[in-house]
C-alpha cells in the first residue's frame, strides 16, 4: 500500500488510495517535535482491509524517523495506540 504525506504550514495528512478509494489520517503540527492526530477517514468500501491500521503504523514510523511525538485525539488512532504498547516511545 502506498501512503503519501501531504504537509502544510500547520499540519497535514497521510493518504492512501486503494481500489479507487482514498483513506486519510489528518494531523496538526504544534511544534517541530509534536503532532496531534485528529481524524481518520476510511471509506466504507475499504473497511476491514487494514487501511486504517496501515495509516496508523505509517504515522508511528514517521514519528520515529522524524524524532517527534504524537498526541492521539482521533478515537481510531487512540484505540490503535492502546492495542500497540510498543508505540509508547512516540505516542503520548
Amino acid at each position: 500500500m502506498n501512503i503519501r504525506n501531504e504537509e502544510g504550514a500547520s499540519g497535514g495528512r497521510y493518504a492512501a488510495e486503494v481500489e479507487g478509494h482514498e483513506a486519510e489520517m489528518t494531523y496538526s503540527r504544534t511544534s517541530p517535535k509534536l503532532i496531534i492526530i485528529d481524524h481518520t477517514a476510511v471509506p466504507d468500501a475499504l473497511r476491514g482491509k487494514g487501511v486504517g491500521q496501515a495509516l496508523a503504523l505509517h504515522a508511528v514510523e514517521a514519528a520515529r524517523t522524524g524524532g517527534w511525538k504524537i498526541i492521539p485525539l482521533c478515537p481510531f488512532f487512540k484505540a490503535q495506540a492502546q492495542r500497540h504498547p510498543e508505540w509508547k516511545d512516540v505516542v503520548n
